[in-house]
């Protein structure tokens, strides 16, 4: 039988758009991000200016592949958990060698210098000047300025005409991946609390008594300040969980280590001192130091763009604390950091996670800020890359985002990407108040309210923003169908019959979050915690590894339909909002998140709807389906 006869239930629509079409000249292919509009036209590229990009190539049987996809990630279905092997991916889907040699001989034929070819052939790196992409692909690129509601103002540079390929090539170029600078707006999520306020080290300004971080919820609370919640509801912010309070928060068994599991992790540069960093940061926090070989670094070479990509020590400070949480949750876990040239090679990061098929679960602390700025072609990529990791078996994890639902950015809520793609699993965010016995006092849906003390009373931010002051993303696609996981859970008053975001949550909340350490670029070794749902994520892939570990599975695969199952049951919590506060004496500035700047006294309440989002019973657009429960079973029960 085919594998379309074998579907039992788990619909998910294709994800791709039509992305390219034939003329008189040949293919066609849609690679104009939303924000290079006519009227944002400002002038034209530089000609010399080099760029390396990435010519995506055309799945082979991709309808075939989107039946198997289903079939092998469908409880039920005689072909679920029945995954192919990377080779046999390739034999079966991937582009022939063929192929690949018909497009590099015609790319070199066209000036362009073929540097690399991925190892599943989705991929061909080439560096060309625009001058010569121009050429090539008989199109204009030109620039553009993309403003926000926020202010930020970028000059980008996109084509302002569709690709075009010779008729040759029909059917198997999807993309040129790289060719608009839409990377530029790529950011990495994560961001610090006091500096130096892990444990056992006090932040590097002494505090007032009463003012310091607290080591637990509620372990300290400045009383000097209005008291807005009672008492047990309001807290100082906290010096950053250890790994006994991490496992603690998800009730994590002693054995419960991730043995014999293998996570990878994307992201753009590296650290080069995160292996000294994470033991270091061990010592502090109370996770073993890496064995040999435990620890992979696979990392592109000839980096570009650093300045315009958040800065490399942005990209350090995640790497660092994308590692360090799977330590705390998952010590036994074989890690693998996949590091791109620059955020223009992300999607070549991710391929090469999936390509090498040797990690279970696929971390990615990364986002593009706007679902409707991604052009067709770049969503192409994301299909074919989460189609090949389903088949295989693999899981693909992406933080929401921490900007809410992103209406700061352009004016109106939207849904992140590529968190919102139906084959991967989005991770929300949460508040997390752990009592000094290692037990929950609460769990909140992570969205900040701010307030700033004006003599006895608490006012209101008035930001650009209003009062946010942060949050886990969410929200509903604007181009892809409900997916039938979805489809008896969302409420279609939110989903109107589309994707949603997130899938479940974690841990996120920066002011309690996770304390981790790692050597700046000036050689300054610091403690603090962190967060942003670029923790959450990695959490929740360590959660899945010690699911598979606890069951003897080595992969469970596609986890939606896994994670959807447990809803309403003893292994998952139902966020719902809570009334509670942190008094905290410094905002914390969130990527496009307005807030005061200066030091003083500020109170954030947890989960009072600043913006569109917040938890509810049942999904809602800040958790999804809520919260793995401190109880454990959720490392018994997921994908059963």
């Amino acid at each position: 039988m085919s594998a379309v006869a074998l579907l039992t239930g788990l619909a998910i629509p294709s994800a791709s758009a039509q992305v390219s079409m034939e003329n008189k000249a040949g293919l066609r292919i849609d690679a104009i991000p939303g924000w290079a509009t006519l009227e944002a036209k400002v002038g034209t590229a530089d000609d010399g200016q080099r760029r390396q990009v990435q010519i995506a190539l055309q799945l082979r049987d991709k309808r075939g592949a989107e039946a198997l996809a289903r079939a092998v990630s469908t409880p039920g279905s005689p072909l679920h958990g029945k995954y192919l092997t990377s080779a046999q991916f390739l034999d079966r889907f991937g582009p022939t060698q063929a192929t690949v040699d018909k497009v590099s001989a015609w790319l070199r034929g066209k000036g362009l210098v073929v540097r690399d070819i991925a190892a599943n052939r989705h991929f061909i790196a080439v560096e060309a000047t625009n001058g010569q992409l121009e050429a090539a692909f008989d199109t204009s690129l030109s620039s553009f300025k993309r403003n926000a509601k926020n202010g930020r103002e970028q000059v980008l540079v996109a084509p302002e005409k569709a690709l075009t390929l010779p008729r040759e090539l029909a059917g198997v170029v999807t993309a040129v991946v790289g060719i608009d600078d839409s990377a530029k707006t790529v950011s990495p999520q994560q961001v610090m609390g006091r500096v130096g306020a892990g444990r056992p080290s006090r932040p590097l300004t002494a505090a007032a008594a009463g003012q310091e971080c607290a080591p637990y919820w509620g372990a300290v609370n400045n009383l000097a300040v209005p008291q807005m919640h009672p008492a047990g509801q309001q807290s100082n912010d906290l010096c950053g969980y250890n790994a006994a309070q991490m496992r603690a928060i998800y009730g994590l068994f002693a054995g419960s280590t991730g043995a014999r599991q293998h996570i990878a992790i994307t992201g753009a540069y590296n650290l080069p001192t995160l292996v000294a960093d994470t033991d270091r940061a061990g010592r502090a926090y109370g996770w073993p130091a890496l064995t040999a070989g435990q620890y992979t670094a696979k990392v592109a070479t000839g980096f570009d763009n650093a300045d315009e990509c958040g800065g490399v020590e942005s990209w350090h400070g995640e790497q660092a604390l994308d590692v360090q949480a799977i330590r705390a949750l998952a010590p036994a876990a074989n890690i693998t950091y996949y590091g791109a040239q620059s955020c223009f090679e992300l999607y070549s990061g991710l391929n090469r996670a999936v390509a090498d098929n040797s990690a279970s679960v696929v971390s990615n602390s990364w986002l593009f800020e706007y679902e409707a700025d991604i052009p067709a072609s770049d969503r192409e990529q994301v299909d074919a890359i989460a189609l090949q990791a389903a088949i295989q078996g693999q899981a693909i994890l992406f933080c929401s985002g921490d900007q809410g639902d992103n209406s700061r950015i352009n004016g109106r809520p939207e849904a992140s990407w590529p968190a919102i793609h139906p084959w991967v699993t989005a991770v929300g965010g949460t508040t997390v108040a752990l009592g000094g016995d290692n037990t929950l006092r609460f769990t909140g849906g992570w969205q900040h309210s701010g307030f700033t003390q004006n003599g006895t009373q608490w006012v209101a931010q008035q930001d650009s923003d209003g009062r946010f002051a942060g949050g886990a993303g969410g929200g509903v696609s604007m181009r892809y169908p409900a997916p039938d996981y979805q489809k008896s859970v969302v409420p279609t008053s939110i989903s109107q019959g589309r994707r949603a975001m997130p899938d479940i949550s974690a841990v996120a909340d920066a002011l309690t979050g996770m304390g981790i350490g790692h050597t700046r670029a000036d050689g300054v070794y610091e403690l603090y915690p962190s967060g942003g749902t670029s923790l959450a994520s990695p959490v929740m892939a360590a959660l899945a590894a010690n699911a598979q570990q606890t069951q003897g599975v080595s992969r469970f695969g596609f986890l939606n339909p896994a994670i959807y199952k447990l809803r309403g049951t003893a292994a998952i919590t139902d966020v719902t909002p809570v009334k509670a506060g942190i008094w905290t004496p410094h905002m914390i500035p969130w990527r496009n998140v307005d807030v005061p700047t200066a030091a003083g006294s500020y109170l954030l309440n947890i989960d009072d709807k600043p913006q569109t989002l917040a938890s509810a019973s049942g999904w809602d657009t800040v958790t999804g389906v809520g919260t793995p429960a401190a109880n454990g079973q959720f490392l018994t029960a997921l994908g059963k």
